[in-house]
């Protein structure tokens, strides 16, 4: 019998750069135990080109990447999610729409690659941080024991590492 795989959906206001890293991320790195989808309460309608050019980079497949609404994922026909995670502050702080099946959340801040300044290779390096920082979180997300935590020990695990500091 094959290990469960667990539906998590990335939240950010526009799902243009960190939302969309931590989808490609976790469906890359957890293949066959995660599914990552990722959207936005107000998508930009495009990816950021750092971070397109970046997870291109790295080998990532960014062919069926867009900038969507979190609606698609709040009707009773969207994948159950397991998990959400709010990966900026502004989506943190909005109404979200009411998931099917009542899926863990938590809040695990980044810094937004969009508010990057200087120059091109300023803010690739700026967005390729971000990318590590995000990587990292889940990394530890993904060595969680999910299946033998009681849902109050991974609540409270999930939240501590939303508080941690960005790690380099």
């Amino acid at each position: 019998m094959s290990e469960r795989v667990f539906n998590v959906l990335f939240l950010c206001t526009h799902n243009s750069a960190r939302s969309v890293m931590a989808e490609c991320i976790l469906n890359k790195e957890g293949k066959g135990r995660f599914q990552a989808f990722s959207a936005g309460s107000q998508p930009s309608g495009r990816i950021n080109p750092y971070v397109k050019d970046l997870l291109e980079h790295l080998g990532h497949d960014t062919a069926g990447l867009r900038s969507k609404t979190w609606d698609e994922f709040a009707t009773p026909d969207a994948p159950q999610m397991d998990f959400i995670f709010t990966v900026c502050d502004n989506a943190a702080g909005e109404v979200c729409p009411v998931w099917p099946g009542h899926p863990m959340t938590a809040h695990w801040g980044f810094p937004d690659p969009s508010s990057a300044t200087g120059s091109e290779a300023e803010k690739a390096a700026f967005t390729a941080d971000v990318f590590r920082q995000i990587q990292r979180r889940l990394q530890l997300f993904m060595s969680l024991p999910l299946t033998s935590l009681d849902k109050l020990a991974l609540k409270r695990k999930l939240a501590e590492m939303g508080q941690q500091e960005a790690m380099a």
